[in-house]
């Protein structure tokens, strides 16, 4: 028996959660929330610092792309979340809006209500900032903003690098400006990860007019003559059909979302014809343009003996378990990657291109890799407006087969050379006057490269994703968009999506707090059209 709800919702990852909360909240709407994964209760998505113990578990989808030939040929990892909250459950925490050059950029590009002094109001309708009292910040909403309640020496000697290069001081990288060394804010609450399921779900999961589903696997999204009219999906062993009387919504994020699409017959036709699937929307761009951040690292071996490396070993780890569980102070209320800074590379850049991220300890390999012993730090960057980019699709025609991720990942001569001048200045940062008495020595590369061909390889050799794919059902007006800027599929009624992949393109810095200002704003809009 089929059950019929006003909106059917695709992913409770940073997006769904919002569109779940803002329409069920005047109770006049039915709303169905449909989540791959399972709840999030697993005790280490509170603890800040044990993000990285999270990967390849039950709550990760634990992708891997396919071999990319401009990385030595690695099929590299890419966590992504499948729990309530989704990546967001499983994220490093920070908060970063982007740069309002990003909005402007997407207007420019014929996205209207899309620059920036338009997404602004989104964002501060999301924040519940606990620190910072200006304009640009709100202190009403309901995702929590604030400081650590622990940052390590490390992290503060970093920004005090940063300066001594001659930048300056950032207190706050959302808002006027975007430039310079400072600390991150994060979306923790009383020293816990306070993700999308914390601030919009779970308070709006007893309402009457909500339900939400979890281990619930969307196959495909159900058309009849061009307009969407419900979902199959898979529950349990048994396959399930939801009606929707307005809208669907995907939400499902730039790996999934195409995916979908896909399997429901929307996107290159080419494509989907070679797999055997009918072709109900031949929409060139589903699954093209897909975006995301490389990481770079140079790492650093210390003499403090405070660093996160030291904080889980024994006996420390039992000293610092029970501070944070009893006071939720000390180490493990970390999230890593506790400060940072954006920079030029060059004049000619039209903002920020150079992000890095500062970790008191030794970060390898997404921590899976690094010293039994000792103590380290990790200065990280990333080319912020990349342009290569890459594609997401089918590789089966089932549902249950992993699609095939081609990131693309330094295809040109241009995300190259500025990631080497970013890798030469983090470098830099860890052999300043400033880190002298913390510093022991290098721990990567080793050797270290002479020149800029053996920078080159080290990069390609050990570049990883800083976890932020985006774009992949881009929103535009051109011939590869696939979705208008009321972010309504092309050609498909009461289909939208709302989420990572719509960016026409990646953001400038982390990407969950944009994704959650795509879905307020996607709210806004469904609720305007669908006001009864």
């Amino acid at each position: 028996m089929e059950q019929k709800f006003d909106y059917i919702i695709i992913g409770a990852g940073s997006a769904g959660c919002v569109l779940a909360n803002r329409l069920s909240e005047n109770g006049k709407n039915s709303v169905v929330i449909l989540e791959a994964g399972g709840k999030d209760d697993d005790s280490n998505i509170k603890i800040p610092a044990a993000f990285p113990k999270l990967y390849k578990k039950d709550v990760d989808y634990a992708f891997y792309t396919t071999p990319q030939s401009n990385m030595k040929d690695r099929t590299m990892f890419l966590p992504r979340g499948k729990v309530l909250g989704g990546s967001s459950s499983i994220n490093a925490m920070i908060y970063i809006r982007g740069n309002r050059h990003d909005y402007n950029e997407w207007f420019a590009m014929g996205n209207k209500g899309w620059s920036y002094m338009e997404v602004l109001p989104y964002f501060k309708k999301a924040e519940n900032q606990q620190v910072i009292k200006s304009e640009y910040h709100g202190t009403d909403g309901p995702l929590y903003v604030t400081n650590r309640n622990y940052t390590n020496e490390l992290s503060k000697v970093f920004v005090k690098a940063g300066m001594e290069l001659g930048y300056k001081n950032n207190q706050d990288f959302n808002g006027q400006e975007q430039e310079g060394f400072g600390l991150y804010q994060v979306t923790n609450k009383n020293g816990s990860r306070f993700s999308a399921a914390d601030a919009y779900l779970h308070p709006a999961s007893k309402r009457t007019n909500l339900t939400i589903e979890t281990n619930a696997k969307v196959t495909r999204i159900l058309i009849e003559k061009e307009s969407a009219v419900g979902v199959e999906f898979q529950q349990n062993g048994l396959t399930h059909k939801y009606v929707a009387n307005k809208e669907i919504i995907l939400c499902a994020g730039a790996y999934h979302s195409p995916q979908i699409l896909q399997l429901s017959g929307i996107g290159d036709g080419k494509d989907l014809k070679n797999l055997g699937i009918p072709v109900i929307k031949n929409l060139k761009g589903v699954g093209k343009n897909l975006q995301d951040h490389l990481v770079y690292f140079a790492m650093f071996h210390s003499s403090y003996r405070k660093s996160l490396d030291a904080a889980e070993r024994f006996p420390n780890i039992i000293k610092n378990l029970f501070q944070y569980l009893i006071f939720k102070q000390g180490p493990f209320n970390s999230n890593i990657g506790e400060s940072g800074g954006f920079v030029q590379s060059s004049n000619d850049q039209p903002a920020v291109d150079t992000q890095f991220h500062f970790g008191p300890a030794y970060f390898e390999e997404h921590g899976f890799k690094g010293p039994k012993t000792g103590n380290g730090y990790s200065i990280g960057g990333k080319v912020l407006n990349p342009s290569s980019n890459g594609t997401v699709k089918l590789s089966s025609a089932r549902h249950d087969v992993a699609p095939a991720i081609d990131h693309n990942y330094l295809a040109t001569e241009d995300d190259m050379r500025r990631s080497i001048w970013g890798y030469k200045l983090a470098y830099k940062l860890g052999m300043t006057d400033a880190f002298a008495p913390y510093r022991k020595g290098v721990y990567l590369p080793n050797p270290l490269p002479k020149d800029d061909a053996e920078i080159e390889d080290f990069i390609r050799s050990t570049g990883e994703t800083l976890y932020h794919p985006t774009s992949t059902c881009k929103m535009g007006i051109d011939e590869m968009a696939v979705v208008d800027p009321e972010l309504r599929v092309y050609g498909i009624k009461n289909l939208r999506i709302a989420d990572a992949s719509v960016m026409p393109n990646v953001t400038r810095g982390n990407t969950h707090a944009p994704t959650m200002m795509i879905a307020e704003k996607a709210a806004d809009m469904i609720l305007q059209i669908n006001t009864d």
